[in-house]
């Protein structure tokens, strides 16, 4: 099935689809800096020490590999999902759809990993510094 023949419906809702599935890998991937944002944004400046603490023994330790992981197999089963929803439920209607699929798994990572970057490394920064949090010195834009 080509691009062409599909409706400009069916484009839009599968668009839609898959802005959840990148909008929660990169959300989930940016849990060891969004709870220490969270925290100190409720608690007030009194956690601000407590909440760089968890969110140095988060970002540095072994936590941040395994949330990369959680995050990249959400996205993996989120494309599952989506696929199996638009009828490419066995191994040969995926080797049929084999260029939509590539296609679409290449930009949802892309698409996934900019946001994060974007979420991440700059608006919790800068969130976080605004809140308080001592990551200036150690800002991507330094």
């Amino acid at each position: 099935m080509s691009q062409d023949s599909i409706p400009d419906d069916d484009i839009l809702s599968e668009t839609k689809s898959l802005w959840k599935v990148i909008g929660l890998g990169a959300v989930t991937a940016s849990m060891c800096c969004l709870p220490s944002v969270v925290w100190v944004l409720f608690a007030g400046s009194s956690a601000i020490i407590a909440a760089d603490q968890l969110s140095n023994n988060l970002y540095f330790g072994i936590v941040r590999p395994i949330i990369y992981v959680i995050a990249i197999a959400m996205v993996g089963t989120g494309l599952v999902i989506h696929f199996r929803s638009r009828g490419v439920c066995t191994l040969d209607q995926a080797k049929k759809e084999r260029r939509r699929i590539i296609n679409t798994t290449l930009a949802v990572l892309t698409a996934t990993f900019v946001i994060y970057f974007i979420w991440n490394y700059i608006i919790l920064e800068l969130v976080g510094i605004a809140l308080g949090l001592p990551w200036a010195d150690s800002a991507i834009w330094k």
